[in-house]
């Protein structure tokens, strides 16, 4: 009998030399499209060779097509956004960040055109252009989308490999002395004086001051009740929600020498229905961070304190200010409306008892240090 002859192994896809005197590769892939190599070869076992890696590819199931990331990077991160269910805020952000750090260079290419190379020579140029804090959180943008397209099986693997890029190194924020604090409310008038003061001695974020009422006060225990905030989005529209955390819901506190200042605020300027804004402006407008802004740049020169003071560093002042009485951790971060995963395993809660003493200590460090400065203002909270 016989003996069989082997069978030859069928080959895979097909070489064929142009005209040009190069060999081109193609094959039938899974999906049951021809699809060509990206380049030509030199000599035909070349061409073979890459074919092989193919096939190779298909056995394991590591073969991806690929024309999947032939699709329009900006197209594809707008989608990305739609996708997300992103608060107002978010998308403002993400929108900015987009526009005018990542769409400038990526827009107009496709997601398989995005490469390691191209990325570090962005980031580069962005570091160059704008500041690291800013460059981080483009990055980590866009590294959240382009891993999302790996998700979609429309990349291999994420070209944003750069270790450390999306990670923000926090400049150390200015703060006010307590009595630069008060000269920056008598400097921007009687009608926002509360909010300078709230915003130091309250710990409160803007968003948060924009979306107090006057049923948000309770005079008698000299407190505030947060329960919502309105960030401002680029386009001036306020968007009413939810404070910033979990932890932003919450009683505040105030120091005794604040009761006067709430009375002759909700006297003399807020809106007066029971759910009135705490805050508008001189026509009855809401506030407005633009107008505000004016209005806080002239008190900061006249006051003298620093040019990158912002209106939210009065919010640093305050929790540092508070941390200075000794009070505990759990008892600062619920005051100011912080909270992570982790620390809520950690600090639980902090009562009420708790809040109103670090108010009461935050009342004495207030004079204590108006003593030390003159005397005079110290004199005019205890009239």
């Amino acid at each position: 009998m016989a003996a069989r002859k082997p069978q030859r192994r069928r080959e895979f896809g097909t070489v064929r030399k142009l005209a040009s005197g190069r060999w081109q590769a193609r094959y039938l892939g899974p999906d049951g499209q021809r699809h060509k190599a990206p380049e030509t070869f030199e000599t035909r076992s070349d061409a073979q060779d890459w074919l092989n890696l193919v096939r190779a590819d298909i056995e394991r199931s590591a073969w991806s097509d690929p024309d999947a990331g032939a699709v329009n990077f900006e197209k594809y991160a707008l989608r990305w956004m739609e996708e997300r269910g992103l608060a107002p805020t978010t998308v403002d952000r993400y929108n900015a960040l987009l526009s005018l750090h990542i769409l400038p260079t990526f827009g107009g290419k496709d997601l398989d055109e995005i490469a390691p190379p191209s990325i570090r020579t962005w980031r580069a140029e962005r570091l160059n252009a704008t500041g690291a804090t800013t460059v981080a959180k483009s990055y980590r943008l866009l590294k959240a989308i382009l891993q999302t397209a790996v998700d979609d099986d429309l990349l291999r693997s994420n070209p944003c490999r750069i270790k450390g890029a999306g990670k923000e190194e926090a400049d150390e924020r200015p703060t006010a002395t307590v009595d630069q604090v008060f000269d920056l409310a008598d400097a921007m008038g009687p009608r926002w004086r509360l909010m300078v003061l709230l915003g130091a001695f309250a710990s409160l974020r803007p968003e948060e001051l924009a979306e107090l009422r006057r049923h948000s006060v309770d005079i008698d225990e000299c407190s505030l009740r947060v329960t919502h905030a309105s960030p401002e989005l680029t386009n001036g529209r306020r968007v009413t929600g939810d404070p910033k955390s979990r932890a932003g819901k919450r009683t505040v506190y105030l120091p005794d020498f604040m009761q006067p200042e709430l009375r002759r605020h909700l006297r003399w300027f807020a809106e007066k229905e029971p759910d009135g804004l705490l805050f508008v402006g001189e026509k009855g407008a809401p506030f407005r961070r633009s107008t505000f802004g004016r209005k806080w740049r002239r008190a900061r020169t006249k006051v003298g304190v620093p040019e990158n003071f912002r209106f939210y560093d009065l919010r640093h002042t305050g929790n540092n200010l508070a941390a200075d009485t000794g009070a505990k951790m759990k008892d600062l971060m619920v005051r100011a409306g912080q909270s992570s995963e982790r620390a809520q395993l950690i600090y639980q809660h902090s009562t009420a008892k708790h809040q109103r003493k670090l108010a009461q200590d935050i009342d004495a460090e207030v004079r204590q240090q108006l003593k030390e400065a003159d005397g005079g203002r110290q004199q005019a909270l205890e009239a």
